[in-house]
């Protein structure tokens, strides 16, 4: 598919206590799990980080933030900045889970949208969401001006909404376990145990 996924790396995560990004799931690194779900499906893959070091294992384009420490805002803008393609489909490190499938249909669903967004129970997700290279120029006013929640980029573009009835036409994985993001310990341990047991979330 002429798309890029964007991968970003994140970092230490207060609440984790470590790299996210870094954790063992099914014996590899979350971020290598989501890297192999994407590869067959994305024409590129750019990792966004600013700690290039510890991902060479990868084998990936890596680009670091523009705007350093204005958090995920600043990661989708170096991503959409660097990509070759149009439009690119942004996944956090934290979700061991990602459904390759769904980035795809939600990319094909775009149409003129600037953007697509998952909501679920009234909660959007951001971080697994589908965004055109045009809208690059509004995320820097955005980080300029000091807007870096990603909801103050999308209240100014063209960014549509797809709620849990339609998402589930579009994937055979249940959308909890796609969704399903590690920020705490015990929701690593749940993640890992998951894997090793070969459970659905």
């Amino acid at each position: 598919m002429k798309a890029t996924a964007i991968l970003l790396s994140g970092g230490k995560s207060s609440r984790m206590g470590t790299n996210k990004a870094l954790l063992d799931i099914g014996g590899k690194p979350n971020i290598e799990r989501i890297r192999d779900e994407l590869a067959g499906i994305f024409d590129e893959i750019i990792l966004v980080t600013n700690d290039p070091g510890q991902y060479e294992f990868l084998n990936v384009r890596t680009v670091a933030d523009d705007f350093p420490g204005k958090g995920p805002l600043a990661g989708i803008h170096a991503g959409l900045k660097a990509s070759s393609y149009d439009t690119g489909f942004v996944v956090a490190c934290d979700m061991p889970f990602v459904s390759g499938d769904l980035a795809e249909s939600l990319i094909r669903r775009l149409g003129n949208h600037d953007a697509i967004v998952p909501m679920i129970g009234g909660t959007h997700h951001p971080l697994f969401a589908v965004y055109k290279k045009s809208i690059i120029k509004e995320i820097q006013s955005c980080i300029e001006e000091g807007r870096l929640r990603i909801k103050d980029l999308l209240r100014n573009i063209d960014a549509v909404y797809i709620d849990k009835k339609e998402l589930q036409t579009y994937s055979a994985i249940s959308l909890e376990k796609v969704f399903f993001n590690m920020n705490h310990p015990e929701e690593y341990e749940y993640a890992r145990k998951a894997v090793k047991d070969k459970n659905r979330l």
